[in-house]
């Protein structure tokens, strides 16, 4: 039986729906787990515009990350708690943020790009570390209370409440970025991606376009520094930092840059490793351990996690057309057919 090409397409958002949605029903002691996967997965995505879709790899996007966390922090300690203004102001300055870097990094490709982000981030965990005054110096910010919804019955701070909270951002967030991917500017980035010079020849504004998905990634990341500020009730200069910026990408990779969804796998992965070595030690082995399932990805998954599982699935027999003969057409001459 074949199953409707719009019912298969239909099928893989509704599996990662319910998987998502079943998080909240996770023991206790396991719910923060889950909460920080799905931050880390929304945040890994937002990498993916970058890295999977435009063929930016960065090593500095803890950046905007962090800077929107240390924003949703300042707000809430310092003017408001109200969720619309955080959940705006937090991805609006991560977003302007990446616009001044992108002016910058986007005049350079290849390693020079990848050391032009790895600097500003680093800049960004100084300019924390040293300004104690507004930002708690290497200390960080403390006392970040989570929203009032103003709801009957629901308390995000109660676990599983906090992370049904979440899963409805980091949700709308996906659909957001596939609706992006999909549309005519995503196809436009994959071609950047696959032959720039072949697109600027054929008319479109190579920078313009890498510039946009700059800016949007960085604006994605915002939101998930929001989340995790949340997460934490604190922040400090490690979310900017090299630490961050290389385990993002390592999710991005090993879980399938360019899928939509393999950077959330890739987050699983990465957190589930950290929290297996914790288990078993006293956490010492996280990075042999990280270590050994990239190697692994790279020897029997290159293209990471989710295309490697696609390949494991028995493809739907193509059918066959029969040939149809063209109506009214001429059989080519001598001449014709020796050219």
């Amino acid at each position: 039986m074949t199953i409707p090409a719009r019912l298969r397409s239909a099928l893989v958002p509704l599996v990662v729906l319910l998987v998502v949605l079943a998080g909240g029903f996770v023991p206790a002691t396991e719910q923060r787990l889950v909460t920080e996967m799905l931050v880390f997965g929304l945040f890994a995505m937002s990498l993916n515009i970058l890295l999977g879709y435009t063929g930016l790899p960065s090593l500095g996007h803890g950046l905007y990350f962090g800077a929107s966390a240390y924003a949703t922090a300042l707000i809430v300690r310092e003017w408001t708690e109200n969720l619309a203004v955080v959940l705006i102001a937090g991805p609006l300055l991560a977003a302007l943020v990446a616009a001044v870097v992108g002016l910058v990094a986007l005049r350079t490709t290849g390693a020079y790009f990848l050391m032009i982000t790895f600097a500003f981030a680093q800049l960004g965990v100084a300019f924390t570390t040293q300004s104690g005054d507004l930002t708690g110096g290497a200390d960080g910010l403390t006392g970040i209370f989570r929203p009032d919804l103003g709801i009957e019955g629901i308390e995000l701070y109660d676990a599983r409440w906090f992370y049904f909270f979440v899963a409805v951002i980091v949700l709308v967030g996906m659909a957001l970025l596939a609706q992006l991917m999909r549309s005519p500017f995503g196809a436009t980035l994959t071609g950047i991606r696959e032959n720039p010079e072949r697109m600027q020849a054929l008319g479109f504004n190579v920078w313009a376009h890498r510039y946009a998905a700059f800016v949007v990634s960085g604006a994605f990341a915002g939101l998930a520094g929001v989340l995790v500020a949340y997460l934490n009730g604190f922040v400090s200069p490690e979310l900017l930092g090299l630490t961050t910026s290389a385990e993002v990408l390592l999710m991005v990779v090993l879980g399938g840059a360019g899928t939509m969804f393999g950077p959330l796998v890739g987050a699983v992965v990465v957190l589930g490793l950290e929290e297996l070595s914790k288990s078993v030690g006293d956490g010492d082995h996280y990075r042999l351990l990280l270590g050994l399932a990239y190697v692994v990805t790279v020897l029997i998954a290159r293209k990471g996690i989710v295309r490697a599982l696609r390949t494991l699935v028995p493809a739907h027999r193509r059918s066959r057309q029969p040939e149809q003969p063209v109506t009214g057409a001429r059989r080519p001459s001598e001449r014709e057919k020796v050219a």
